[in-house]
Order: C-alpha cells, then structure tokens, then sequence
C-alpha cells in the first residue's frame, strides 16, 4: 500500500460551519455549551452536500463569486436550522 497522505483530506465546509455556529451561538445562549455547540455543527454539516478537499485555497480558485455566495448561504440556512432542531429536541426531551 502506499504512504498517501490522509490526514490533509477535509470537508470544505468545515471551517465556515463552525465559524457560522460561533457567530449565531450568541442568539441561542440557552445553547452554547462545547458539547451541544458541536451537536450543532454536526447536524448543519450533514445538512450540505460534502465537498472533500486537501487544500481550501485550491477549491475556492475554481468558485466563482456566484457559486461561493450560493455555498455562504447554504451554510448560514444549514446553521440556522441545526440551532432549531437542537432546540426543538432539548424542549422535547425536557417534556419527558
């Protein structure tokens, strides 16, 4: 086998999911806790479509400014909804 170098590949959308989570815990402080903050990333990153990457820089040179908008705003819409679902299942759980 050949000594390929794995642990470069990622998920584009890693770094602005969690960015957006960090930026938006502010209004959900009722949420902002490491475990359920990471909860939340979780559910907005299985929201977008992967994109796997070595090199963000090498991605972002073939978007164009339509398209990068267009990823912004999928990944602010997938945040925006992990928060509410995170909330809506604490408020179900705390119901018994």
């Amino acid at each position: 086998m050949s000594s390929a170098d794995f642990a470069s590949i990622h998920n584009f959308h890693e770094r602005a999911v969690f960015e957006a989570v960090e930026a938006h815990a502010g209004r959900f402080a009722h949420l902002a806790t490491p475990e359920l903050l990471a909860d939340i990333a979780c559910v907005a990153l299985n929201r977008l479509p992967p994109r796997y990457i070595r090199h963000a820089a090498d991605f972002a040179f073939y978007l164009s400014d339509k398209e990068r908008s267009a990823n912004a705003r999928r990944v602010d819409e997938a945040v925006q909804f992990a928060f509410e679902f995170v909330q809506a299942r604490r408020a179900m759980n705390a119901r018994g």
